[in-house]
């Protein structure tokens, strides 16, 4: 394989050479427990603290609100099961989008199992939430309103701080997953409005393995995790420093970058779009076409009448790594939840790709990609008994 292109960064990014250099000593020299008491663990400690502090002023809030965890996954557990648990008193309704991240989607699933009722928001054709319908679902006894900041598949930017009004004149909780906006969006949780906020470090360049939930003062919320008295009682483990401070040096740096990488994101994305659109017959771009309201990396496209496993193989083999969906589901042979939320068809859900940039690519691979995906669509078409019947190769009988 002569080229290897990296066209994945929703699913992951690779780890920062500054963010692995400021880890490095965290592992061999300062390898104290951060719980310690002695001198080993005081100074493991006060690179938690450092790292909590660096993170807290990037997206508005106070250290005492950010609580490391081991990713995003487990922050959206926490904040959903653990605000639903602690609020009992009020009720036992919640309402999310059916966009959300499966991390999202299972809990809800698995709250419901045990008396708690979900209600979905509807989303346009586009994936942004409808405001309207939200307000003729919530009700008194809803304790909680969740929804992406943006979507990991098809990178729609929601209008969060209507939606956190919209609950808080309800009595109502406002959560959001930001894993795939932090770093990327200007994110202040005081202006957004939200109660809670999941985040991510491996999408930003940071190591795999550390995320953070915020969570605002005066909050309630059950703990998910018990064992111990990490992170203020609240979520117990032996605390990942080399982890936790890895995830502040990326997203310092990201929010470093923010405006230049946005820019330049942007750019690769956007020719992206305009060749495969003006040169791939039979496809379509899914979520907005104004491309300013989505997520500057994302690209998520359907190719009618082929799988769209059989176009990831076909990259693959030319050194083009994509994804199928989000990768969390990427195993799974169902049509993305998404697309099908979105309307989609089935077929067209199928046949779906993601296409998400870093700052690392460049415009000739964005050129040498969109002539292999030409290249590995024609050839599939060609097999395919769909397309043929379109063409007139084959008549319905």
């Amino acid at each position: 394989m002569e080229k290897q292109i990296y066209f994945d960064h929703a699913a992951t990014t690779p780890l920062c050479k500054e963010a692995l250099e400021k880890m490095l000593p965290y592992f061999t020299e300062v390898y104290g427990n951060a719980n310690s008491q002695h001198a080993f663990g005081r100074e493991a400690v006060k690179a938690v603290d450092d790292a909590r502090d660096t993170i807290a002023k990037i997206i508005g809030a106070k250290p005492n609100e950010v609580y490391f965890t081991s990713g995003g996954t487990e922050a959206d557990n926490w904040a959903l099961r653990g605000i639903l648990k602690a609020n009992e008193k009020k009720g036992k309704h919640f309402i999310i989008s059916p966009i959300e991240h499966a991390a999202m989607l299972s809990t809800a699933k698995d709250l419901q199992k045990e008396g708690y009722v979900c209600d979905f928001m509807k989303v346009d054709a586009d994936g942004f939430v409808d405001l309207e319908h939200l307000k003729t679902i919530i009700r008194k006894d809803t304790v909680l309103v969740g929804c992406m900041l943006a979507n990991n598949e098809v990178g729609t930017i929601e209008p969060i701080k209507e939606i956190a009004k919209i609950a808080h004149e309800n009595g109502a909780y406002c959560f959001t997953d930001a894993v795939q906006a932090l770093g990327v969006l200007d994110i202040d949780v005081k202006e957004l409005g939200v109660d809670l906020m999941s985040m991510s470090s491996h999408k930003i360049y940071g190591p795999k393995g550390i995320g953070a939930l915020y969570v605002k003062n005066g909050v309630k919320i059950t703990n998910l995790v018990f064992g111990g008295h990490q992170e203020r009682t609240k979520r117990g483990g032996t605390t990942n420093v080399p982890a936790t401070v890895g995830f502040a040096e990326a997203l310092r740096i990201a929010n470093e970058e923010r405006e230049q990488n946005f820019k330049y994101v942007s750019s690769l994305r956007d020719r992206f779009i305009k060749r495969v659109l003006a040169e791939v017959p039979f496809v379509k771009l899914n979520g907005p076409s104004d491309l300013t309201k989505r997520l500057p990396a994302n690209a998520d496209f359907s190719f009618r009448f082929i799988e769209g496993e059989s176009i990831l193989f076909s990259l693959d083999l030319a050194g083009i790594a994509v994804s199928s969906g989000s990768a969390c589901s990427s195993g799974s042979l169902e049509p993305s939840h998404v697309l099908l939320s979105l309307g989609l068809p089935e077929g067209l859900a199928h046949g779906s790709i993601r296409f998400t940039f870093g700052k690392h690519n460049t415009m000739e691979e964005v050129d040498y990609a969109v002539e292999e995906i030409k290249k590995a669509v024609e050839r599939l078409r060609k097999m395919s008994p769909l397309f043929k019947e379109v063409q007139g190769e084959v008549k319905n009988v």
